[in-house]
């Protein structure tokens, strides 16, 4: 990693992951392969600070906000892989990802495992994400995006969200946001502890 750390993949230990490093990765991993319109790539970063915003409109607590944020953490490392293709690799490729996750969750103090009905909101934003890029930037019709990953009616979001941005700026972004979450979060503590 640019930071110094040598992350195992196959063991990953959280010691060994860095916010700079899971930001500046997804920051320059392109949703959709590529395939997307825009003078730049639009980014899994980019995704993942759109599904942490729908989140929190619904549940302001910081671990799921941070939960959401970095949903897709293990691409930073291993890519962002379409998920037909993710099943043709078979188990092996999910140990792998779901080993990464936890590591990402444990080293920012989250369960490795999310409960259930926050894993559910945040994947309803993920599929909600989903739905405006795959209309708004890979050319599918508002039919197909709907087919795919369900309707929009109750969810209307800003479209101005998926202009994709340049890979630096997403960054600085990524990292402003987990630092604003991070500081809600030991707050909410000392709230909690009073």
């Amino acid at each position: 990693m640019l930071s110094g750390r040598r992350l195992d993949l196959l063991d990953p230990s959280p010691l060994d992951i860095e916010i700079a490093d899971i930001a500046h990765g997804l920051a320059r991993v392109a949703r959709w392969n590529g395939q997307t319109k825009g003078d730049h790539a639009f980014s899994v970063a980019q995704h993942s600070l759109i599904v942490e915003e729908i989140v929190a409109r619904t549940d302001p607590d910081p671990r799921w906000r941070l939960a959401a944020l970095l949903h897709d953490g293990p691409e930073y490392v291993i890519g962002d892989m379409i998920s037909p293709f993710k099943s043709v690799l078979g188990p092996d490729y999910r140990v792998i990802e779901a080993r990464l996750q936890g590591a990402i969750h444990r080293r920012f103090g989250l369960p490795a495992a999310i409960p259930a009905p926050v894993a559910k909101r945040i994947k309803d934003a993920d599929r909600l994400s989903a739905h405006y890029e795959a209309k708004l930037l890979a050319g599918f019709t508002a039919l197909e995006a709907r087919a795919l990953f369900g309707s929009t009616r109750r969810s209307a979001l800003d479209e101005a969200l998926f202009v994709p941005q340049p890979a630096h700026l997403v960054e600085q972004t990524f990292v402003e946001r987990f630092r604003e979450i991070e500081a809600l979060d030991i707050a909410t503590q000392r709230n909690r502890s009073a």
